[in-house]
């Protein structure tokens, strides 16, 4: 059967919630997305002029739609996560983190076992987690079993099979970790007493566990059994320990998830914290790969469902810093102060973390894709046409308006050039004008780079402010660049960044990465001019000096530096030093000169 027109097939849609998924003529699935309004979201697509090239090319490649229609939105977001998994849509956006993670369990048996596994069988058991760390289910799992000794044996313990004496006692008895329920020393019912005590630890509740030990030790010391309390004691004091480090906020703050998004132009990073009783009983960062320029509300969404499915998250409230869509089952706060709002900025600090880690790992690991990010951010967080892979930046120095040099340094790929670095000695301006000697150094260098075909830069930076700026501007101007190459001033006491024709200037997170290299290329530009100004001094005072002597040649310049390192300590050498550096007749030339000066 021949495919209607999409204009056709959008009508046909229901402004019902669902989910939508996009085909190609190949049949090959390109995206997958949520509404509330199946027909409204849908036909935005193909009436809405798209920034994004990638949004322009999918819609061009958009053949057939299926839909399906659900309940509610909370559904369509279900829906949505599932089929994003399980069919891998082209454009749609990637996760990158699909690993499996272990759990605790407690084992549906009399006698419940309490073990770490990565594998969930549904017989019965119960499971909590999963956690995104082995370390932390240990910890756990040592601190339990330190305060509640329960059996690791794998036997059945049905009764008739203990009142038979099919089991004998076993070296954890004999060591204090097991009361041997096995041949009849523990009753099932203390035994399950310390397996509720051990699921409320697990889930963060320690209110009643600290109570049962606190009573416990005060029984003891009222009998004069000052042994057995001083033990119950170690137990409740690691307890207490456990609970102090565990617990992070108000402890009347429970069964909550939170969750906070930081992102950049390729990938989104979504930590997520479960909190109970106060404490911190997960946390967990996410990695979303962006393919159509996705929104923080969107790829908040998405992880949100993907998270609290994956954790098997039961929590009906929510945090996150700002609002987000996701039916009306789900609580969602967004806190403004007070310890709800440092829950958010703690997550936060987590997420960002997270991606700086991220991004050394790549830096290391794959150099071209750290390369390729960077790119792309300089480009969003500049207001760029094009990725600024070839930059150029400017610095003028004179000292007491002595010897004005300049200096240009390159930058290719984010990185230095070195080899295209170059010095300006000013030759057109007289004494310290800094905006004339910025106008002079641009204009020779596009100048130069024109009359040799050479590649121009996408980015040119000049270290001043609106001073500086403008004479790079005139240079551009006057050479018919105005316009084809993207010109910004850097100003240093509080990193502003000036663009032409704009008062108001940027200001970009002091973190930010496209920052950090302005500032990298800004210190280079600093110290290359610096280091040429105080070569060209060097040089001038040499040549004042020692050219001067009749008879010392350039050679004889350099062998007597290299060996007395200044001109001052030439002049205070006594003639045998002289001698043995470059003879008797040059030495007396030496001695004679400065003598006649000094008289």
């Amino acid at each position: 059967m021949k495919q209607p027109p999409i204009d056709i097939q959008i009508k046909t849609l229901p402004l019902s919630p669902g989910v939508y998924l996009y085909y190609d003529k190949k049949d090959r699935l390109l995206y997958v997305g949520k509404a509330k309004k199946l027909k409204k979201r849908v036909q935005s697509y193909f009436t809405k002029s798209h920034d994004s090239f990638r949004i322009r090319t999918m819609v061009k490649n958009i053949h057939r739609i299926e839909h399906i229609v659900v309940n509610t939105e909370t559904d369509a977001l279900l829906l949505e996560n599932s089929l994003i998994k399980s069919r891998n849509p082209r454009y749609n956006i990637m996760l990158r983190d699909d690993k499996t993670y272990p759990w605790l369990c407690i084992k549906n048996e009399r006698f419940p076992r309490v073990f770490l596994t990565r594998k969930m069988i549904k017989d019965g058991s119960e499971y909590f987690g999963p956690y995104t760390s082995v370390r932390t289910v240990r910890t756990l799992l040592e601190l339990v079993k330190s305060l509640y000794p329960i059996r690791t044996c794998k036997y059945d313990l049905q009764q008739e099979k203990i009142d038979a004496g099919k089991f004998k006692l076993c070296l954890e008895y004999h060591i204090g970790n097991c009361k041997g329920p096995c041949v009849g020393l523990q009753s099932e019912a203390a035994y399950n007493r310390s397996i509720e005590a051990i699921r409320g630890i697990v889930k963060g509740d320690f209110k009643q566990a600290v109570q049962y030990f606190t009573e416990l030790m005060q029984e003891h010391a009222e009998k004069m059994e000052f042994e057995d309390a001083q033990r119950i004691k170690e137990k409740l004091d690691i307890l207490t320990r456990y609970q102090a480090k565990s617990t992070v906020v108000n402890p009347n703050i429970s069964n909550v998830d939170v969750f906070t998004i930081v992102s950049d132009e390729g990938a989104g990073y979504v930590n997520y914290l479960q909190i109970n009783h106060g404490a911190i009983t997960r946390s967990h960062t996410l990695e979303l790969k962006k393919q159509l320029d996705e929104s923080d509300q969107e790829l908040l969404e998405l992880a949100i469902i993907e998270l609290r499915n994956r954790f098997d998250s039961q929590s009906r409230e929510i945090y996150t810093p700002f609002e987000v869509d996701l039916g009306e089952e789900l609580k969602v706060t967004v806190p403004k102060l007070g310890d709800k709002k440092r829950i958010i900025e703690l997550s936060e600090r987590n997420a960002k973390y997270y991606r700086q880690e991220q991004f050394k790992t790549i830096k290391i690991v794959d150099p071209d894709r750290h390369v390729n990010r960077l790119m792309a951010q300089m480009k969003a967080d500049l207001r760029l046409d094009e990725e600024p892979r070839h930059m150029e930046c400017f610095d003028n120095s004179n000292i007491q308006g002595t010897n004005p040099v300049a200096a240009c340094v390159v930058f290719k790929d984010g990185k230095p050039s070195k080899s295209d670095y170059r010095h300006f000695n000013i030759k057109t301006v007289e004494g310290p004008d800094d905006f004339a000697s910025m106008e002079e150094v641009v204009y020779r260098r596009y100048r130069r780079l024109l009359e040799e075909d050479q590649p121009l830069p996408q980015l040119v930076i000049v270290d001043g402010g609106k001073g500086q700026l403008s004479s790079g501007v005139k240079a551009l101007d006057r050479l018919g660049l105005r316009g084809k190459v993207p010109i910004i001033g850097i100003a240093k006491r509080l990193e502003e960044l000036f663009y032409p024709n704009d008062p108001v200037p940027l200001y970009l997170d002091k973190r930010s990465e496209s920052l950090k290299v302005i500032q990298q290329m800004r210190n280079e530009a600093h110290r290359f001019g610096i280091t040429h100004h105080r070569n060209k001094r060097s040089k001038q005072s040499i040549e004042t000096e020692l050219d001067n002597i009749p008879g010392i040649g350039e050679k004889t310049t350099i062998q007597l530096l290299q060996h007395f390192r200044s001109v001052k300590r030439i002049k205070k050498a006594p003639f045998k030093e002289l001698e043995e550096v470059v003879g008797t007749s040059r030495a007396q030339k030496i001695i004679d000169h400065y003598n006649t000066t000094t008289t």
